[in-house]
């Protein structure tokens, strides 16, 4: 069976590369530059963004993030990329703006650039856009056509966010052993179109272990806004190694269990890693993995990661919030197909009860 690896064309992690943008960048376009900053990124870093723009020859014409990976939001930034007449587009900013970014470069054909600002999320290095309604609630998987010209990380600014948000990126990257692990068992399809390859799994197994040997140590040095070594690596494993881990390896349960949430609006304050954490306890559970489920429990306890259908913001009509849950994780086309064995709403609602009560103890 074919075996594919997609990645970016270049993945670049260094302290204070922001500054830096304009001459990195030039290479790939002779047009002008356009960025789509979230407001975060604009309220913050603003000055260092045009002071490194100042100094070359590229322009850049700069918007803020809407806020939501939709279709009209994608129109939005098309429409003032043409009117600007930009040749290259930047996405700077959270797992929503990089995967709006990317859509526009699809629909575009223009090169791009991700330059993420928290390490919540793979998103930063797949060819994969996950795209929301304007309301908030999962839409669909926008597979597109390549990886992003070029990844940018700047581990100082990652280290001047909040911590939650890094923790949300643990628990998002946490998926990606166990997901890939059920596809290379199943011989699912995965993202990037072939069959989890032994380099894939690999790659998604020094992820977990990175993230449990540093995870800890990166998230004190984040309250601490320093970069450490504990912290680069853990960026290395939320961004890079589970954004080609996942997508090359494949995605299973614990990412259908996250997208079934997204119809629950009591998690909508919820972030994307927060709940497929809870979907990689959900998975275990599915897979009477006893000793992973408790180390990974612990883990999550020690990074704050929720454990508990309490902890997601589910408190009432919890079996009815439950049931919708497990339905909407076992539509059509959901990933929770790639796993080893058939699975069920009635043993996704099962599951997800089984976890809140072990994570509730």
């Amino acid at each position: 069976m074919r075996r594919i690896i997609n990645s970016p064309s270049q993945y670049m992690q260094e302290n204070g590369l922001l500054a830096d943008l304009n001459s990195i960048v030039a290479k790939l376009s002779s047009k002008s530059a356009f960025a789509v900053v979230d407001s975060y990124v604009l309220n913050t870093y603003r000055d260092v963004i045009e002071k490194s723009f100042s100094t070359g020859a590229l322009p850049l014409t700069m918007t803020g993030f809407g806020g939501e990976c939709c279709d009209s939001e994608v129109i939005r930034i098309i429409a003032e990329m043409e009117d600007a007449g930009s040749g290259i587009v930047i996405g700077i900013g959270g797992g929503k703006t990089l995967d709006t970014v990317k859509a526009v470069s699809y629909y575009t054909g223009y090169p791009v650039v991700i330059m993420p600002s928290i390490a919540s999320s793979d998103a930063p290095c797949s060819a994969l856009s996950v795209m929301y309604t304007d309301a908030g609630q999962f839409d669909r998987y926008l597979p597109l056509r390549r990886n992003p010209d070029m990844v940018l990380v700047d581990t100082g600014m990652i280290a001047k966010a909040p911590s939650r948000l890094l923790a949300a990126g643990i628990g998002d990257a946490l998926a990606t052993y166990f997901e890939a692990r059920a596809c290379h068992q199943s011989k699912a399809r995965t993202s990037a179109g072939g069959v989890c390859s032994v380099s894939a799994l690999a790659l998604a197994r020094t992820c977990f272990e990175t993230l449990m040997a540093n995870g800890a140590e990166a998230k004190a040095a984040v309250e601490q806004k320093t970069v450490t070594e504990a912290l680069e690596n853990v960026i290395e494993a939320n961004t890079f190694l589970s954004g080609i881990g996942f997508e090359s390896g494949g995605l299973a349960a614990a990412h259908a269990i996250h997208n079934g949430f997204t119809v629950v609006e009591d998690c909508h304050k919820m972030l994307h890693g927060e709940k497929v954490a809870f979907g990689v306890l959900v998975q275990l559970v599915l897979e009477k993995a006893d000793k992973e489920l408790a180390e990974v429990l612990v883990f999550c306890r020690q990074l704050g990661l929720p454990v508990s259908l309490k902890e997601l913001g589910i408190t009432a009509a919890v079996g009815e919030k439950v049931m919708a849950t497990a339905e909407a994780s076992c539509a059509e086309g959901e990933t929770i197909y790639n796993m080893p064995s058939a699975v069920t709403p009635q043993d996704v609602y099962v599951a997800i009860m089984v976890a809140d009560k072990i994570g509730s103890q």
